[in-house]
């Protein structure tokens, strides 16, 4: 119909037809501007987006034209500056220490098998991206290849997969001014699980939900958190390298759904110092052949996991201060973890939700575990690095054959237990004193983690509130 009408009014006879010349002008105007739309949506003006995740834990972006992406970019990547993997989360300048700054580039190659429409800009698609040296050439910095290394570690030793699904906390802000100044502040006041909460957020809730459902992505549950306006997002399980990609669609989905209409999602482990955190909690199980392997084969075990399983999960609870580094990177991350709400002693419990490790069988009789919560995981946490250094001190318990401890599922005696670190400086000096992540990690990219983890601590030691500004960037 749009082409019919543009072609009669290219060929209509203003000369000899009695009608007002102004009306046909104003009628070409309007076709000219359906026009303009239809090339909007072409694929000559669409866009790829090509994703990845810094060190700090930042998603980062290029948007390709779509042509172009499927006529270079698809096979050549495109370039990247050193700096923009080793920026700081509230400055967009390169650690010290780090060893890479502004000169040299990389190259961000599109991993084609994540390709997707983008549910809220259907004209638009997006791809995860691996960083390279060069086209074929995988980058020594890169996280995701780095948790590559560390799966592909797993199976060859011990023929296992892990697979993983993340609980995602977030809260839902709204803008306001105050004195001339705008503010974000919570969404709602309702407390934990409440209906009336969910039903004034169930148009961005439930738009998230079919998003992420048309990108392959399951949603298993959502409810409304302890905090003011905050909101839980459980997604289904699956092989780990799968769940990391599958949880930056879901930051992105929410992020640019909530902002859609007119709020601001945030994953910062704490938007204000006076309410509750906000964690990233995932939940891992060990598989062989297609069989929960974590789980005991009969109820004869003592705690209802397998061999392996106690022994995975020995690792991670022995290297777990060096571990926060890279799941609670940031000063505000151990504002989250302290003894007034959970996580911040070492200890394991059987569905204790006090402690950073709890075993959990969902519905399962007989005593027997299914999988495993890990809760430092925070929302500024890089995923793939997060659960790379996770597995691998799993990895070193299956080799060591550590022991995992007796539970503790009472109210425990701090006094006897040893705590965790307290801030990042000190993960930092847990992390600096072993040399157990070098075969998995590798040195350069652990002294990029260590420098990027000081600059953060002077940033925000030079400025208590910086961490205000993060709901812009996690």
């Amino acid at each position: 119909m749009r082409d019919a009408l543009y072609k009669w009014v290219k060929e209509f006879d203003y000369e000899s037809t009695p009608i007002e010349r102004m009306d046909l002008i104003e009628l070409s105007k309007a076709v000219k501007e359906v026009e303009l739309v239809d090339e909007l949506e072409s694929d000559n003006v669409s866009f790829v987006r090509i994703l990845w995740v810094n060190i700090s834990g930042q998603h980062r972006c290029r948007a390709i034209p779509r042509k172009h992406f499927y006529d270079v970019v698809k096979k050549n990547g495109i370039g990247l500056a050193f700096v923009s993997i080793v920026m700081t989360s509230v400055l967009d300048r390169p650690a010290p220490g780090s060893g890479l700054g502004l000169v040299g580039d990389a190259r961000v190659a599109p991993d084609l098998s994540t390709i997707r429409t983008i549910p809220w800009c259907k004209q638009d698609e997006m791809v995860l991206g691996d960083l390279n040296v060069k086209p074929g050439q995988a980058w020594e910095y890169c996280p995701r290849e780095a948790f590559r290394r560390v799966t592909k570690i797993l199976k060859d030793e011990f023929d296992l997969v892990v697979n993983a699904g993340f609980e995602i906390e977030f809260f839902l802000l709204k803008s306001t001014m105050r004195e001339g100044k705008e503010e974000w502040i919570q969404f709602d006041s309702s407390p934990y699980g409440c209906s009336s909460a969910f039903d004034v957020a169930s148009p961005i809730l439930r738009e998230v939900t079919y998003a992420l459902h048309s990108m392959g992505i399951p949603v298993e549950q959502l409810h409304v958190e302890t905090g003011k306006g905050q909101f839980e997002l459980v997604l289904g399980h699956t092989i780990c390298t799968k769940a990391a990609d599958n949880l930056v669609y879901t930051r992105e989905a929410v992020r640019a759904i909530a902002r859609k209409h007119g709020l601001l999602a945030t994953f910062i482990p704490k938007y204000t110092l006076d309410d509750v955190g906000s964690g990233c909690h995932v939940h891992l199980s060990l598989w062989q052949n297609g069989q929960n392997v974590f789980m005991s084969s009969d109820e004869s075990s003592k705690y209802g996991i397998s061999t392996l399983g106690k022994e995975f999960m020995a690792g991670i609870l022995h290297h777990l201060p060096s571990i926060l580094p890279f799941v609670a990177p940031l000063p505000i991350s151990y504002d989250r973890l302290n003894p007034t709400t959970w996580g911040s002693y070492l200890l394991w419990g059987n569905e204790n939700r006090n402690a950073p490790l709890r075993t959990c069988s969902p519905g399962i009789p007989g005593g027997l575990v299914s999988n495993f919560e890990f809760k430092p995981f925070d929302g500024t946490a890089n995923p793939y690095l997060g659960l790379a250094a996770t597995i691998a001190a799993g990895i070193d318990g299956l080799r060591r054959h550590l022991s995992l401890p007796e539970p503790i599922d009472i109210d425990p005696n701090l006094d006897n237990l040893q705590r965790l670190p307290k801030s990042l400086s000190e993960s930092l000096e847990a992390l600096h004193k072993t040399d157990f992540f070098d075969e998995f990690i590798g040195q350069k990219l652990l002294t990029i983690i260590e420098a990027i983890g000081k600059a953060e601590i002077d940033q925000y030691s030079k400025n208590k509130d910086a961490y205000k500004q993060l709901i812009h960037r996690y």
